[in-house]
């Protein structure tokens, strides 16, 4: 766990660069040609389903497995065929892997000791870094005495206690209890925030990418599909696979009637939308159809008389503690509508009809994820769809 590489301060501000990076196992192609940058003190999480190449990805970075083309820089320096220990990074796994013969304070203090630190600096980084994590006073505990919650804190705590550039977290709460992992994500995040340490965090879990990420790269079938912030990826994404992995979304067919000064026409529910030519990931002629997305907690009830209001026959209502999940269908097509309790929604009743408006802002056209169209990162906060050069 040691880091020889030093502390890396690059004078871009970009502290981890992916180009072109590619990995095969076999014939699997894990990772393909993709871009990626990491901007210093960022937090940034690689995002998606179990083989879609974000652990390969988070290996590569860490010199766990070396691309077979492509460059990997750390700090501005090329590590690409550098070993683990030469590179100015630590890694925390889902598994803690705490040496279970050794204190709390041994654990921690490994790395500093295989450095040959003076005792006295290892001992003063030990216990600042044991009470930054909350854990002082169990120095001398082990790890069989310590709850979950704790071994994942004593596994931070050794990585960061070596002040690596980047921090690599591979699923670190996954062995966490539901309540305890919510705890662990507020934490990790304010811990991050103090410390300034650039966190590259691997999950599945959309929750947890959206509660604590700077940014996130959503990954599939070993690309980049989106790279934005939690907000961007959440209200904007760019494809059909990004749209239905984050969250819950209405995905709907929408033929299109044409063009208007630059915005696109398209018909949805009943109801004729402009949405702006920048917004549209997708070429889309008259008489086509484009993929379009409509969260559920976006639709709320119109009055029947409403010029936009597009009446809905209710299907099925399910309780979700401070939420209502109503299944609808609207002029043949079904819907889920997600509304809070004690809103009219929230007391229809299957069989009845409810009428339904949404905002113009709030249907998205996608990518369909049989389309030919960009993938891969570019840039950073300002070009949240990673259309200028794909992967």
């Amino acid at each position: 766990m040691a880091v020889r590489g030093g502390p890396a301060d690059p004078p871009d501000g970009r502290m981890v660069r992916l180009e072109k990076v590619t990995k095969r196992f076999g014939d699997l192609l894990a990772v393909s040609g993709i871009d990626l940058t990491v901007n210093r003190g960022e937090f940034l999480t690689l995002l998606g389903p179990s083989g879609c190449g974000k652990t390969t990805t988070l290996g590569m970075i860490a010199g766990f497995e070396v691309p077979d083309s492509g460059s990997v820089f750390v700090g501005g320096r090329d590590v690409t065929y550098e070993p683990p220990y030469r590179r100015p990074v630590n890694t925390v796994f889902q598994n803690y892997a705490l040496f279970p013969h050794m204190t709390v304070f041994e654990n921690v203090a490994f790395g500093l000791r295989m450095r040959r630190l003076p005792g006295d600096e290892i001992r003063r980084r030990v216990l600042g870094m044991l009470e930054r994590v909350g854990l002082a006073g169990l120095d001398r505990r082990y790890p069989r005495q310590l709850s979950g919650g704790q071994q994942q804190r004593v596994a931070l705590a050794r990585a960061l206690v070596n002040e690596p550039a980047v921090l690599l977290l591979d699923e670190p709460l996954g062995a966490l209890d539901l309540k305890l992992r919510k705890q662990m994500q507020g934490e990790l995040k304010r811990l991050q925030r103090d410390l300034g340490t650039t966190f590259i965090y691997v999950t599945h879990d959309q929750d947890e990418a959206l509660t604590m990420s700077d940014r996130i790269a959503v990954m599939n079938h070993g690309r980049i599909e989106q790279v934005g912030t939690a907000e961007e990826i959440y209200e904007r994404p760019v494809s059909r696979f990004v749209a239905d992995f984050v969250g819950e979304i209405n995905l709907l067919q929408a033929p299109v009637r044409g063009w208007d000064g630059g915005r696109l026409v398209i018909e949805v529910l009943g109801r004729r939308l402009a949405v702006p030519g920048q917004r549209v990931p997708v070429d889309a002629g008259t008489g086509s159809t484009v993929l379009v997305g409509l969260r559920p907690e976006r639709l709320r009830a119109a009055q029947p008389g409403d010029q936009d209001a597009a009446a809905a026959r209710v299907q099925d209502v399910t309780f979700a503690g401070a939420f209502v999940r109503l299944q609808v269908v609207a002029g043949g097509t079904p819907l889920q509508v997600t509304t809070p309790l004690g809103t009219p929604l929230a007391s229809a009743a299957p069989g009845t009809e409810v009428f339904l408006a949404f905002d113009e802002g709030d249907v998205v056209v996608l990518r369909d994820d049989d389309d030919d169209g960009p993938s891969g990162e570019q840039g950073g906060p300002d070009d949240p769809g990673g259309r200028d050069a794909g992967a």
